[in-house]
């Protein structure tokens, strides 16, 4: 599967996707006609609509991911080879931290981010290829064809399965049910620093690029307490962490 294939299924899973509330989502055209382009053009382009660039990873076969912000619009940019492989939406939290340079808000994309978060593809990549040593550029891509169809809900593509299909479309399942959590009122009622902080010590934890954990369970312990069960991937942890964000134990599930 070429790169350009995979680009075209990110663009389409993009337009279908949709908001816990039922709200429709649009894909930004503007940024997805910069798939493809070399990585230095595209990050020009970008600063030129406004964005600004902040943390980011490294991914296998020279791939690196890198998050941008504009306003409560962030995405999530994955580079191969030095050109764009693909951009997706991605959570606001993910953008923590990267000035916001535009004072007006994408109203679409706050409707977005606020429902649904995506885990970068390198980071999901990465972890998948550590059980597969030798899986090549075709695998990824289509271990990544697989894992957007399962995480936006897409049909499964019996007529063109492969191994890296298959394996991507379970993982990106396991991956949108535990943003449903991650999203729930229930969920999102403990305090944002006890939520952020077990969802670094998640990743340490599991040995994840940042961003890979999201908590899925919440019980109050009293006296400012918390016990979080985490998700990272199909993985379960269970983190003990005070209202402030100071993590007190992370454990396995």
């Amino acid at each position: 599967m070429r790169a350009q294939t995979s680009s075209a299924v990110l663009l389409a899973a993009a337009v279908a996707l949709t908001t816990l509330s039922g709200a429709p989502v649009q894909a930004q055209s503007n940024n997805y006609d910069l798939i493809g382009a070399r990585a230095s053009s595209a990050d020009s382009q970008l600063r030129d609509r406004g964005y600004v660039s902040g943390n980011g990873g490294e991914g296998r076969n020279n791939s690196r991911y890198v998050y941008w912000r504009r306003g409560d619009d962030c995405i999530q940019v994955l580079t191969r080879d030095g050109r764009v492989n693909s951009i997706v939406p991605a959570h606001i939290n993910y953008c923590r931290g990267i000035s916001d340079s535009s004072s007006s808000g994408n109203n679409t994309a706050a409707a977005v981010v606020a429902g649904v978060a995506i885990v970068g593809l390198a980071a999901a990549i990465a972890a998948h290829n550590r059980h597969h040593d030798d899986a090549d550029r075709d695998h990824d891509d289509e271990y990544s064809r697989g894992y957007q169809a399962g995480l936006y809900g897409s049909d499964y593509d019996d007529r063109h399965e492969t191994e890296g299909y298959h394996e991507g479309y379970l993982a990106g399942e396991s991956e949108a049910s535990n943003r449903r959590h991650a999203n729930s009122r229930w969920v999102r009622g403990a305090p944002t620093a006890a939520q952020e902080a077990c969802s670094r010590r998640a990743d340490d934890f599991q040995n994840r690029p940042y961003g890979s954990s999201v908590p899925i369970g919440v019980r109050d312990l009293g006296r400012g307490e918390y016990e979080l069960t985490m998700a990272t991937g199909s993985y379960r942890s269970r983190c003990i962490v005070s209202a402030s964000g100071e993590v007190r134990a992370m454990n396995p599930y």
